[in-house]
């Protein structure tokens, strides 16, 4: 697993935003620290440099995970 970020906030459509640094692709598998699948990258969008990526939510409250660190399955 490699760490993506910590969760930014819920977009209004439903989606995990966050701040990275990784070179991730869509489709990617998002999990937490414990290997718990959280979803799967959506879109990666802003500068080069410090993109920032949507994450499409396969959890029933996807709020509780603002705030927390999430990893990529590489």
């Amino acid at each position: 697993m490699k760490r993506l970020g910590k969760v930014l906030h819920l977009s209004n459509s439903k989606k995990l935003i966050l701040k990275t640094k990784v070179k991730v692709r869509t489709g990617t598998k998002v999990l937490v620290s414990n290997g718990k699948l959280v979803g799967h990258v959506f879109d990666i969008f802003g500068p080069i440099k410090d993109p920032y990526v949507s994450i499409d939510p396969s959890v029933k409250d996807p709020d509780q995970y603002i705030g927390r660190v999430l990893y990529s399955q590489i």
